[in-house]
């Protein structure tokens, strides 16, 4: 599997249902990686491996939130989702941590981007 068609598969699988809950009131289809970071990158963790890399959201100098991206096995970083930023938004620093385990309040928006993800690359 090539993450080019992953990647793909992705972007056009994500929506307000896949979004963050917190920024749901933000997306829109001109912005449809917007929310989208934390359960992409975990399930781009779970094609690829490597490392989750969080880094703060800053506007202002005030963190807002964080950002999710992916930093893979062979030193490549792959943040599919950095185009849902604003020019007043920073995204600053990134640290490598460890996967979520058990539950987490992305669960359904999780389920719901891998089941789409999975449906597209089986089509193509």
């Amino acid at each position: 599997m090539k993450i080019d068609d992953v990647l793909a598969a992705l972007r056009e699988s994500w929506g307000p249902d896949t979004c963050s809950p917190e920024d749901v009131a933000d997306w829109t289809p001109e912005n449809p990686a917007r929310g989208q970071c934390a359960t992409t990158a975990v399930l781009l963790h779970d094609h690829f491996g490597g490392v989750l890399v969080r880094s703060d959201v800053m506007v202002d100098g005030e963190q807002v939130d964080f950002h999710w991206w992916n930093r893979l096995a062979d030193g490549r970083e792959v943040d599919a989702t950095l185009e849902q930023f604003g020019p007043h938004e920073q995204v600053v620093g990134g640290a490598e941590v460890d996967r979520p385990n058990g539950p987490t309040r992305l669960d359904a928006q999780s389920a719901l981007l891998s089941s789409r993800v999975a449906a597209r690359l089986a089509r193509a």
